[in-house]
C-alpha cells in the first residue's frame, strides 16, 4: 500500500467515524465542527481530518464556509423528500421479500428491546438511535453489501433531518410500538403486511419531518 493509499484509507475510516456520530445523533444540523477538538478526540492529524471532512462534504453531510470553518449540513426540503422516497424503495421491498428466520431479524429484535428500555428511561435520543438500528437491520434483510453501504449515507442524512425537531419525543414516541408490530408481523411470516405497515409509517414520519422543516423556514422568514 502506498503512502497516498494509506492516507486515503485513514480519511475514509475517519469519515466513517464521523458519519457514525451523525447517525447516533451526536452532531446536530448547523453545528460547527472544531478541528482541534475532533483531531484530539480521534487522535489524528488535522490534515487527515480535513481529508475526511472533504469526503463528507462531497456526500452532502458537511459544508465548508470560507473563513468560518466546517459545519454539519442542514437538509433541504427536497433532500428530505428524496431520502424518504429512497427509504420506501429500499426498506419496504427488503421487508416484503424477507425470510422470518433471517439473522437480521434478531438485530431488529434487539433494536426494539433497546428502544423500549430507552423509552422507559425517558432517553429519547437513545430511542432515536435504536430506531436507526432497526431500519438498518431491515436493509440487512436484502443481503446486499452495496445497499448497506448506500444506506449508511442515507441514514446519516436522515438523522440530520430528525435533528430539525426540537422535541425528539414527539418524533420517536409513536414508532417504538409500530416497530414492534412490524417485527411481529415479519416473525409470523406476514412479510407483505409488515411492508404495508412500514409504507404507511414512513409516509407519517416524512410528514412530521417536513412540517418541522416548514416551521423552521417560517421562523427564519419572520426573523
Amino acid at each position: 500500500m502506498t503512502t497516498q493509499d494509506a492516507a486515503l484509507t485513514l480519511a475514509q475510516r475517519l469519515a466513517d467515524s464521523i458519519r457514525s456520530r451523525l447517525i447516533a445523533g451526536e452532531l446536530k444540523p448547523g453545528q460547527r465542527l472544531s478541528e482541534a477538538t475532533l483531531s484530539s478526540d480521534l487522535d489524528v492529524s488535522r490534515n487527515s481530518l480535513r481529508e475526511a471532512f472533504r469526503l463528507l462534504t462531497k456526500e452532502g453531510l458537511l459544508r465548508h464556509e470560507p473563513n468560518r470553518g466546517v459545519f454539519v449540513a442542514t437538509p433541504s426540503m427536497a433532500s428530505i423528500i428524496d431520502i424518504y422516497r429512497v427509504r420506501r424503495m429500499i426498506e419496504c421491498r427488503a421487508l416484503e421479500q424477507a425470510y422470518p428466520q433471517h439473522p437480521a431479524v434478531a438485530r431488529m429484535q434487539r433494536a426494539v428491546d433497546t428502544a423500549l428500555k430507552c423509552r422507559a428511561a425517558g432517553d429519547w435520543v437513545g430511542v432515536g438511535s435504536a430506531n436507526m438500528a432497526f431500519h438498518a437491520a431491515i436493509v440487512d434483510l436484502a443481503d446486499s453489501a452495496r445497499l448497506n453501504a448506500f444506506y449508511a449515507q442515507i441514514a446519516a442524512e436522515l438523522r440530520l433531518s430528525f435533528g430539525l425537531l426540537e422535541n425528539p419525543e414527539f418524533l420517536h414516541a409513536p414508532y417504538v410500538d409500530l416497530n414492534a408490530a412490524i417485527l411481529e408481523d415479519l416473525k409470523a411470516g406476514k412479510a407483505q403486511e409488515a411492508a404495508g405497515a412500514l409504507e404507511t409509517y414512513l409516509e407519517r414520519s416524512e410528514r412530521t419531518v417536513l412540517a418541522a422543516f416548514a416551521r423552521i423556514g417560517e421562523g427564519e422568514r419572520r426573523g
